[in-house]
């Protein structure tokens, strides 16, 4: 595997754990009694952002080594993922 898919791998996934990792320990302007005139009461006092991308990147490394674990290793092989459409052989 070339070093160019696995951090392609890596981008894809590390975007993909942002989105899971942003909720983690929200609180609202509402939820704190503290709304800043003009602002939404639903955004965020302190979205901790720096500890949020060290988690994606953390949780990102794991993931993407465990895909190119199981992709290098031969468990499962390109030809064992189901396609949608096969053509006829």
């Amino acid at each position: 595997m070339s070093i160019g898919a696995v951090v392609a791998i890596y981008f894809i996934v590390w975007w993909t754990s942002l989105f899971a990792v942003l909720p983690w320990g929200v609180r609202s302007q509402a939820e704190s009694a503290d709304v800043t005139p003009g602002t939404d009461p639903g955004a965020p006092v302190r979205p901790l952002m720096l500890y949020k991308v060290i988690a994606t990147s953390l949780i990102a490394l794991v993931v993407t080594a465990g895909i190119v674990y199981i992709m290098t290793s031969g468990i499962i092989a390109l030809e064992d993922i189901p396609l949608p459409f096969k053509t006829a052989e």
